[in-house]
This record gives structure tokens, sequence and C-alpha cells, in this order.
């Protein structure tokens, strides 16, 4: 985590991500028990099958009737699938359980692989909006799917 999170490729696109290493120990203790829930926001580590090797993480932060996601995959596996297969399967799991909330996701202008995934996850690109600086992609929202 500490690497992927410290390397230009992953951190570029990212805004206020823990880096230092005591930090993302802090983190990692704050949620390593983390449940699937509306009530708060949780993260989802993502690693390999067969090795445990950790490739990335999701942030789920619900509020308001709506769930935003955040991602970070290590450079390592970008564009290997996994980022795709561990978002489908998380979003499809939390719709199935929150049928009733809106997904979101705000991404940098210029972050075009990250607005290719959402894109192929089935979300809507809302267009960019000033005021967050970011563009925002859109899945159920407003019952659309």
């Amino acid at each position: 985590m500490h690497d992927y999170r410290n390397n230009e490729l992953c951190a570029r696109y990212q805004r206020g991500q823990t880096k230092d290493y005591a930090g993302i120990v802090q983190l990692v203790e704050a949620h390593k028990n983390d449940i699937i829930s509306v009530d708060h926001p949780f993260i989802v580590a993502v690693a390999l099958k067969n090795t445990d090797e950790m490739v990335g993480e999701i942030v789920v932060m619900p509020n308001d009737g709506c769930i935003s996601l955040g991602y970070t995959f290590s450079y390592n596996y970008h564009r290997k699938g996994y980022a795709y297969e561990a978002l489908s399967l998380l979003i499809d799991t939390l719709h199935e359980r929150y049928p009733q909330m809106e997904f979101i996701c705000f991404t940098e202008p210029e972050n075009t692989a990250s607005m290719a995934l959402l894109t192929k996850l089935g979300y809507t690109n809302y267009g960019y909006v000033e005021k967050i600086t970011s563009n925002v992609f859109g899945k159920w929202v407003n019952g659309n799917p």
C-alpha cells in the first residue's frame, strides 16, 4: 500500500490519501474490521487469491442515499482486469443489498483510464463539475441504470 500510494502513476489523481508509512499503518488499524454497510464509510482491500498480495483498495463512502466509491490499484496491476473484477463484484453486492442507493464516482478530467473503467462498469458520465474540479459518473441515479 505504501509503495503504490507513493508512486506517481497511482498517486497523481488521488486527493487526500495518506501516503506516509505511519499514517498508512494507522489507516489499516482503524479499518481492519470494516464491514459492508451503508451506515459508515469502509475500505475493502483487494488481494490476489493465490498469494494474498494486496493489489489495491476501494473506499466506500455512503452518504444520504448515495454511495461514492474511490479506488487505487498498484501500478504493477494496471490494465490487467483486477480493478474491473473487484469493482464489479463490490458494486453488484452493494446494489443487491441496497438497491435504493445511487452510486457516484468522481475523476480528474485527465484520468482517462479511470473514466474508461467507470464507463465499462456501466456508469454514465454526467460531465465536469467546476465546483469540485472533477468529472462526475453515476449509476442508478434517479432510477436510471
